[in-house]
């Protein structure tokens, strides 16, 4: 083993595909609210939406990956994404948008997952980290272009062209990755562990279920209670619009792109636990930044280094996450996967009810208290 049998490269487009999926509504909530006759944080039921069937869908599609094959599950979820995120664009309510996210998230929830099990099956754990790296480059990639592209779309075109762009590029990146399969380009592995089996080998395991509460409170804190929220508070307490928005969001990218490059000179240096303290306290220091920001600039100043400092904290879980259950890798990483977007949807419920209470700035300081609490006590264990 030493590379994965489908390129890195097409891999990282389908994490492209579905990232663009969670990150496109980023600056479209106010649009969309305002078309519903609604509030922001009314509007940002579509992000739980799209979370919660991303994260539970983890039970089923892992151990079908495992069971059928990683990357075929993987491209037929990306071909039914693309279809119903596609759908989107004529959904004439609220309800109906939620709707549509459900299952598009419940399908890319596949994806990624077992595109890094497929990773974690062909690459040994010391060359693991550099090659996440390189295949999450397509996931930074998405949030550097989603925001801005759906930011530009939507002030253009209406929040409905975003999801027929978004869906079209998942429809054809899944359709390439199928006819890489009936090619005869990939090896089919199948794992013998039921799904029922795995996931309470999992439970049994204290680190695993270490792994899964931290996973767990990593997404209710920072892709639940502080990220999705970014760019409706640039846009209403700074009045950029959903496109200048999306611009500074982008900013998130540059700093992810840069540790993709040095990932495997940090863990060398500074090894996996000292990276999640690193993580950790950066987070809380530019979130905390953010919450007391005078003027936009200090947003995009923070942006910039978030990336960095977040990936140094979650690339550290995704590596241990495709060797929590190598001999059900698939399983294994849709769990941390599931506990991610679980922890997400219920961090984006109750941080959309603190801005109807207290405003944004009190989310984000209260998720970077959390997040710097939990990159300690976590590189302590």
């Amino acid at each position: 083993m030493g590379a994965p049998v489908v390129p890195i490269g097409l891999m990282a487009l389908g994490g492209f595909a579905t990232g663009c999926g969670m990150r496109m509504l980023d600056p479209l909530l106010p649009m969309i609210a305002v078309g519903f006759g609604t509030t922001v944080s009314a509007a940002a039921v579509l992000v739980a939406a799209f979370m919660l069937p991303y994260g539970a869908g983890q039970l089923l599609t892992g151990p079908l990956g495992d069971r059928f094959g990683k990357i075929r599950v993987a491209s037929l979820a990306l071909v039914l994404y693309g279809l119903v995120t596609m759908g989107g664009a004529v959904a004439d309510s609220l309800t109906g948008v939620a709707l549509v996210r459900a299952l598009g998230g419940f399908a890319a929830g596949a994806v990624i997952p077992l595109l890094m099990a497929h990773v974690g099956d062909e690459v040994p754990y010391e060359g693991r980290q550099a090659a996440i790296g390189r295949f999450l480059t397509g996931n930074v990639m998405a949030t550097m272009l989603a925001g801005p592209i759906s930011g530009v779309l939507g002030e253009h075109f209406g929040w409905r062209a975003s999801f027929l762009a978004g869906g079209a590029l998942a429809l054809g990146v899944g359709a390439v990755l199928w006819w890489r399969l009936v090619a005869g380009r990939t090896r089919k592995a199948a794992s013998g562990v039921s799904a029922v089996a795995g996931y309470l080998k999992m439970l049994r395991m204290p680190a695993s279920r270490r792994l899964l509460l931290v996973t767990a409170l990593n997404g209710a804190l920072l892709f639940g209670g502080s990220f999705p929220f970014i760019a409706s508070f640039l846009i209403e307490d700074f009045a950029l619009s959903a496109g200048e928005a999306g611009l500074v969001m982008a900013g998130f990218g540059v700093g992810a792109l840069v540790y993709t490059r040095v990932a495997p000179r940090l863990v060398r240096r500074l090894g996996e636990d000292r990276m999640l303290a690193v993580g950790g306290v950066g987070l809380a220091v530019l979130l905390g930044a953010i919450a007391a920001a005078p003027h936009w600039g200090v947003v995009l100043a923070a942006q910039l280094l978030m990336g960095f400092f977040f990936f140094c904290f979650h690339g550290v879980l995704q590596a241990r996450a495709t060797e929590a259950m190598p001999e059900a890798r698939g399983t294994g990483v849709s769990a941390f996967a599931m506990s991610l977007f679980l922890g997400q949807t219920v961090g984006s419920l109750v941080f959309a009810g603190v801005i109807g209470v207290a405003g944004y700035r009190w989310v984000f300081g209260l998720a970077g208290c959390g997040i710097a609490a939990l990159g300690v006590a976590t590189a302590r264990r």
